[in-house]
């Protein structure tokens, strides 16, 4: 499961799905915006703080919250269990920006079945809300990746020392890893901050951890 960031499912995202497809690996990209309406889908100056596009969309991605997207991974586990080219068994999930708490709670939700999951710049992993990912780590049966950038409001660094020593007590199998010198979204190839030995870094992590734990 690719998780999608809060710019929502466009065709760098489906480039991405593709590229894991490559390697052997059943991907599916659902948009999690569908709430809002089935083809929720945003234009390219979404990205552009104060444009009519990024207003658009925070009006959906604002009321979002883990719960109602477990939800979601539960009916993607039965759509994946029906498909005869999607191998039976674990599971993985990662997710960008928005979604990274996504896939970790995911993991820690559905333990027997989410074998792999992994958080790329993945934001307020940290928070005061009652299902925030750090409080369920010990919940966790597979392995987790998280991949922090340097440079990123939505998890400045205090909160990863922070998650780091959570994620240490909690006994959690898996790795915090830092990307020095980048910034929020730098695995994205259209981004202004894409950074691409970070990004085939993370490609590797990523793809690592699935063959690790996925086959």
């Amino acid at each position: 499961m690719l998780l999608m960031d809060a710019h929502g499912v466009r065709d760098e995202l489906r480039d991405m799905a593709r590229r894991l497809g490559t390697v052997g690996y059943y991907v599916l990209l659902p948009n999690l915006y569908y709430r809002a309406g089935r083809d929720t889908i945003y234009g390219p100056t979404v990205s552009e703080n104060g444009s009519a596009e990024h207003t658009r969309m925070r009006a959906v991605r604002t009321k979002m919250t883990i719960p109602p997207v477990m939800a979601d991974v539960a009916a993607m586990l039965a759509f994946i269990d029906r498909q005869e080219a999607a191998k039976g068994g674990p599971v993985g999930a990662h997710g960008y920006c928005m979604s990274g708490p996504y896939a970790l709670a995911a993991a820690a939700r559905y333990p027997d079945r989410i074998a792999a999951a992994a958080s790329f710049y993945g934001t307020w992993l940290v928070n005061d809300a009652e299902e925030s990912p750090h409080l369920n780590l010990g919940k966790v049966k597979g392995e987790l990746y998280i991949a922090c950038a340097e440079h990123d409001e939505l998890a400045p660094l205090p909160m990863v020392d922070e998650l780091r020593g959570l994620f240490r007590r909690a006994g959690t199998a898996g790795e915090i890893e830092l990307y020095p010198r980048v910034h929020h979204g730098f695995a994205f190839p259209q981004r202004w901050c894409y950074d691409k030995p970070a990004a085939e870094r993370h490609w590797e992590r990523l793809i690592a951890l699935y063959r690790r734990r996925l086959g």
